[in-house]
């Protein structure tokens, strides 16, 4: 196997992926270290009960919490990460996002970079991951210099329903932007079937714009591009001088390997990037590689979240139910002065979904009590800011694993934005006595074990005292090494955080493959 590279790329998600889509027309050598494999195909990945009880595709990690307790984290290591079970719900953050914001429970702060740098990237990256959606619908929306590349997904009947219902209690609902292959105007040539395991599933038919299909096979169709699976990377090491990155160590498949690359990029989520970082201590990096300022690892954000389904007599027979989703709410109303959030739809629900989930009584509940609830249920996400915090952060266990310290912040505009929507939904016919909060078909505890959004932990900025990336998101204290997963981000906002980091990996692809030139 060859060794030497021009680039090496740990991870292989929305931001990694991404960046290998973006480097491979440029002829440099290329190579992809992914933990895992391939995520099989097979009849499981659309089997409820397999994926959400038996967590068939959850990572076997222990992680632990701040007082030592240990727990499966909810991650999954596969060609394309954490994208191969996204919703490909591929929000922009808006543009108020990337300035200083006062919350209720404090500041969100002004990113570096502001949202005109970043827009044409976020273009870039709506085509390439193929998103659906309608310009002018959503009354937050960002400027944009581009139509979304596909129409918007349309509403089913039951879906089209409350998106009229919330129109005429006042509301704006919009078509939620979706990366999927569908073509509704030619379904028999298209991808996408509309099914109803999306949402928490991997696709079995490739439909999904995720970033091995969207991303990593594309960039293998270019002979100077490797990726190798089952490569779990242990250890940085550089030069003398602590400024360069010489090899990258890791094991694969069981046997210990070392790679050198003349750029190094770390896009392995961000609890796992800052778990790399702080494992590649050394003599002139003693805190952590890049770690100089003591901001590795810290600053851990994942949003304020809550899964709720909302029950009324009329059935819902929709499959496809992502469709919809308010912002109304999301810089807050003249009852509540403070950022509130958005709120979207899930994925359909079904009884083994709520079997994998807490609280233990719908485990005891009767199958057919429980379906009777998903044949009346309607699904909603909520997502509000929670705030960068210092003490919020990764650090290492003595076992080397990650140890996630956590503590909730700004909760209150999740409270007022559900009391908002239920509100809502209490005049459109839903029993206010049965909407039920739910735990985002997830089986262990929230918060800690909860870290699809995960963002922070390698902020970027101008002041190398307070942050760890520069604008260009390569590690102030070396040269050669850069960070293009959600670590970069330095506030959260309220949308899902995918489409930022692959409008990143684009814009630090550029800058790369200038460098390289």
């Amino acid at each position: 196997m060859d060794h030497e590279y021009d680039v090496i790329i740990i991870g292989s998600g929305a931001g990694g992926g991404t960046l290998a889509h973006r480097l491979a027309p440029t002829g440099t050598r290329i190579l992809i270290l992914e933990r895992g494999d391939w995520l099989p195909r097979e009849t499981q990945n659309w089997d409820a009960t397999e994926v959400f009880v038996h967590n068939r595709y959850v990572s076997k990690d222990t992680w632990y919490d701040e007082k030592g307790k240990s727990f499966q984290p909810q991650v999954h290591y596969n060609v394309g990460g954490a994208t191969k079970l996204y919703g490909a719900a591929l929000y922009r953050l808006r543009a108020e996002d990337f300035g200083e914001l006062q919350h209720y429970d404090g500041v969100s702060p002004a990113w570096p970079v502001p949202y005109d740098v970043f827009e044409p990237y976020y273009t870039q990256a709506e085509e390439l991951y193929q998103v659906h959606g309608a310009r002018g619908e959503d009354p937050t929306e960002p400027p944009s210099s581009a139509p979304y590349p596909w129409p918007a997904v349309t509403n089913e009947p039951r879906i089209q329903k409350l998106f009229d219902d919330l129109q005429r209690s006042g509301l704006t609902p919009f078509h939620a932007p979706a990366g999927v292959m569908l073509n509704e105007a030619d379904m028999a040539h298209g991808r996408c079937i509309r099914c109803a395991s999306c949402d928490g599933f991997p696709c079995l038919v490739h439909a999904k714009s995720d970033a091995e299909v969207v991303a990593v096979r594309p960039a293998l169709e270019h002979s100077n591009v490797t990726l190798v699976r089952g490569a779990e990377v242990t250890r940085l090491e550089t030069d003398a001088t602590g400024r360069t990155v010489t090899e990258v160590v890791a094991t694969v498949d069981g046997r210990p390997e070392r790679f050198r690359g003349a750029i190094v990029v770390v896009s392995a989520g961000a609890a796992n990037t800052a778990k790399l970082l702080l494992r590649s201590a050394s003599d002139r990096h003693p805190n952590g590689l890049a770690n100089g300022s003591d901001q590795v690892g810290r600053n851990y954000m994942f949003h304020n979240s809550l899964a709720f389904l909302a029950v009324s007599p009329e059935k819902n027979d929709t499959r496809f139910q992502k469709t919809l989703a308010v912002n109304d709410f999301y810089f807050g109303d003249d009852d509540f002065r403070y950022p509130m959030g958005n709120i979207q739809m899930v994925g359909k629900s079904s009884a083994p979904m709520y079997r994998g989930e807490k609280p233990i009584e719908t485990k005891l509940a009767p199958t057919f009590a429980l379906t009777e609830v998903a044949t009346h249920a309607v699904d909603f996400w909520l997502s509000t800011e929670d705030l960068p915090l210092a003490e919020n952060r990764v650090t290492l266990a003595p076992d080397g694993n990650v140890v996630l310290s956590y503590t909730p912040n700004n909760r209150k505009p999740l409270d007022e934005l559900f009391h908002r929507i239920a509100h809502r939904l209490n005049h459109l016919g839903f029993d206010r006595s049965r909407i039920a909060e739910r735990n985002a078909y997830m089986k262990n505890e929230i918060p800690v074990a909860g870290c699809a959004h995960q963002a922070g932990t390698a902020r970027f900025g101008a002041d190398p005292a307070t942050s760890v990336l520069n604008t260009d998101c390569r590690a102030h204290e070396v040269d050669n090494l850069y960070v293009v997963d959600t670590s970069f981000f330095p506030s959260i906002g309220a949308v899902n955080p995918a489409l930022t980091a692959m409008a990143n990996a684009l814009r630090v692809g550029d800058h790369l493959a200038e460098r390289l030139r």
